[in-house]
């Protein structure tokens, strides 16, 4: 389940800023595919932050309790985004994106508890591993020390 639609994009937005941030072509209609782009871009730095400690997607559905923490901070993100498309940005939109990007970057951090009733899932990685592979070694470290 997404954290946010096209619909509420527009909500957020209002329908002549929608159509504005959107419509490249000047057909009077909103471009969708710029609204999915900007949808899934917001929704990936969501997930970019809420992946250090969370797997991601979070399922709204199971967590109810998240679904309007989510969709907001998502919606500030895709506004940013949208306006970033038609300079200048307005400084209420900058304003909510900055701060939409420090409270994910505290949760990131393990700083903010997201409210959740259940517990949430954890990271699957809990960071980088290596792996070795390769033929066994042909001399012994004490073959190697008398050459």
């Amino acid at each position: 389940m997404s954290y946010i639609s096209d619909v509420d994009i527009e909500r957020r937005l209002g329908t002549a800023a929608f159509v504005q941030l959107t419509d490249d072509a000047g057909t009077g209609t909103a471009d969708l595919d710029v609204v999915a782009e900007a949808r899934e871009g917001a929704i990936g730095e969501v997930n970019s932050y809420l992946a250090r400690r969370f797997r991601v997607p979070i399922d709204v559905g199971l967590h109810a309790e998240l679904a309007s923490v989510l969709m907001t901070v998502t919606l500030d993100v895709a506004a940013h985004r949208l306006h970033s498309r038609r300079p200048p940005i307005p400084p209420e939109v900058a304003a909510q994106y900055a701060s939409a990007v420090s409270w994910l970057a505290k949760v990131a951090a393990g700083d903010v508890k997201l409210p959740a009733e259940s517990v949430l899932a954890g990271a699957d990685a809990s960071g980088v591993t290596a792996k070795v592979s390769g033929n066994s070694a042909v001399l012994s470290h004490d073959e190697l020390a008398g050459l």
